[in-house]
């Protein structure tokens, strides 16, 4: 009989790409296992994508103490009770530090369950203390490190494109036009707004890039036009507005054919780093440390504690531009 695991991970699209490493370690470690991702109901999408590693999902529809979702009456009770009725062998807390995160997993049942952080005597669950000095990648590989003696030396994000992302960009003719040339990505969004570089900053970094010949293009989801309308407006050089209510799989498609992406502290950044595409990520709110792109490739940070300035920004830009034409020789040699 095979195995089953639940992984549980109820958090964003940045958060997610930031687990695949710990995804990946686990399924060479259980190649037959039935791996089931329990998460926000949006991250069906990314269990289908990722089905290498995961072969089902089971939405989160939140719990008291978790911020991420707000649930209706009885909503944890019922979820509850189905993660028990699947007799998960293991189930591994990759969700938080906290002690919801751990008594949540704790109810599932599972024959064992691993986590990390505070666990306020739940005698079912094993943790370990939270490491807060890494980076969040190997902080969910040192999970697998401390609870199955997995290796964390394999950190490499990934994300696998597919034909309908492309097809995407391909049946809307405004993605489709901005991709007739050479271009650059600005992603001037982000989910929590004290995450958000200044649009004004963000335009003259888009005016910079213009002047070099790269064709603008602001990316975002459609919640985020109105900041991207807002950068447009700053610029003095053309620039095309792809910030729409396009999926995770078309926006990781028009960044994956960038020249370079300048963005926020956010999941565009991380798609940036599993595609392979140059970045220069924005930081002043968040550590870098813990979220920034990894120390290798094409990936610069730009600020930490303080805001950075457009100079700065652009000097970092400047230095991966003049390294592109240096990395396509390599690419090619190594096809």
């Amino acid at each position: 009989m095979r195995e089953r695991i639940a992984v549980f991970r109820a958090l964003n699209l940045g958060d997610m790409l930031c687990a695949v490493p710990a995804l990946r370690a686990l399924r060479r470690r259980f190649p037959d296992a039935d791996i089931a991702l329990v998460g926000l109901p949006w991250a069906e999408a990314f269990q289908r994508r990722y089905a290498r590693y995961l072969d089902r999902f089971f939405p989160f529809p939140g719990y008291p103490g978790l911020p991420e979702a707000a649930p209706g009456p009885g909503e944890p009770e019922g979820f509850l009770a189905r993660m028990r009725a699947q007799r998960f062998d293991l189930c591994l807390q990759m969700h938080g530090c906290g002690p919801a995160s751990n008594t949540v997993v704790g109810r599932m049942g599972a024959c064992a369950t691993l986590g990390l952080g505070v666990c306020e005597g739940d005698p079912h669950v094993q943790v370990w203390p939270y490491p807060h000095g890494k980076h969040e990648v190997q902080r969910n590989l040192y999970l697998l490190q401390q609870g199955l003696g997995l290796s964390a030396a394999d950190d490499r994000l990934e994300f696998p494109l597919m034909e309908q992302d492309w097809a995407e960009l391909d049946a809307r003719p405004e993605l489709g036009d901005c991709r007739t040339a050479p271009y650059a990505c600005l992603h001037p969004g982000a989910r929590d707004p004290a995450k958000r570089w200044a649009p004004r900053d963000f335009a003259a970094v888009g005016d910079a890039l213009a002047a070099r010949g790269l064709r603008v293009v602001l990316t975002g989801s459609a919640s985020e036009r109105p900041i991207a309308l807002e950068v447009a407006r700053h610029m003095r050089s053309r620039a095309w507005n792809a910030a729409c209510d396009i999926s995770v799989g078309g926006l990781a498609a028009l960044i994956a054919d960038a020249r370079l992406l300048v963005s926020n502290d956010t999941g565009a950044a991380h798609l940036a780093s599993a595609l392979g595409v140059p970045s220069v990520v924005v930081f002043f709110a968040t550590d870098p440390v813990r979220w920034g792109p990894p120390a290798y490739g094409p990936y610069r940070v730009a600020g930490g504690s303080d805001k950075p300035t457009v100079g700065r920004v652009m000097e970092q830009a400047e230095a991966l531009l003049e390294m592109a034409p240096a990395l396509r020789r390599t690419e090619t040699a190594q096809a």
